[in-house]
């Protein structure tokens, strides 16, 4: 089973994702890691963010052992990676790693952007992870907050929007929900509403009777959902 966790940033998607793993025994990869890990080591080595060439050269250097997730989040990484993401031959150079991993023997959860609609087409269930952008930046506020980052509520919520935009509009791999992708709005569900809505789900995939839109759950109170 190969289950695809896509959706903006802030929606929950990451956290939502490896609780399902666990829940399942499966394998989870963070493919924003991924870029993060491509645009960090442009900085490390003085390029810019833009540069088309240097970015797929270390797109391609990277392997999945070895990720520091710790030293990988943040906000400025974040936006670093929402720039190189946007580079077409970097998801392209990407895109192998990402197949590998899914493809593992009985299957694994992605979480991504993009990964029901080109990594893994054949993904079954598709959950398309979305919340409104308000709460979206009151998520990634406490969570940068919690680490100890500064973090003022109405520049994130700009900076949200932004990498929306530019996830959205981009050439390669825009963000949108797949065709056949069930949508999960968490605006008013907290991480074990979120949880229990995705195994829902899940549950009637593997029954034979995948559902037309994602079952309704009672409002519960908007804990953050710290990763995206």
């Amino acid at each position: 089973m190969i289950i695809a966790v896509d959706g903006p940033a802030a929606s929950g998607k990451g956290t939502l994702a490896k609780k399902i793993a666990s829940h399942l025994g499966l394998p989870h990869l963070d493919t924003g890691l991924l870029y993060r890990a491509a645009a960090r080591a442009l900085m490390e080595h003085g390029h810019e963010l833009g540069d088309k060439d240097a970015a797929v050269r270390a797109a391609r250097s990277l392997s999945l052992c070895g990720l520091d997730e710790n030293e990988l989040r943040g906000n400025e990484m974040a936006e670093a990676a929402s720039i190189v993401g946007a580079i077409p031959e970097v998801r392209a150079a990407l895109s192998d790693l990402q197949r590998a991993f899914a493809c593992r023997p009985g299957g694994a959860v992605l979480d991504g952007r993009d990964i029901g609609t080109v990594i893994c087409p054949e993904a079954c269930p598709k959950i398309f992870v979305t919340a409104s952008a308000e709460v979206r930046a009151r998520r990634r506020t406490l969570e940068l907050r919690a680490r100890g980052e500064e973090a003022d509520y109405a520049a994130v919520l700009a900076e949200i929007r932004n990498r929306d935009a530019r996830d959205q509009n981009r050439s390669a791999a825009p963000l949108r929900p797949a065709k056949d992708a069930i949508v999960l709005d968490t605006t008013e569900l907290d991480i074990a509403g979120a949880f229990n809505a995705a195994l829902a789900i899940i549950a009637r995939y593997q029954s034979g009777s995948p559902p037309r839109a994602a079952p309704p759950a009672a409002p519960s109170r908007l804990d953050p959902l710290l990763r995206s």
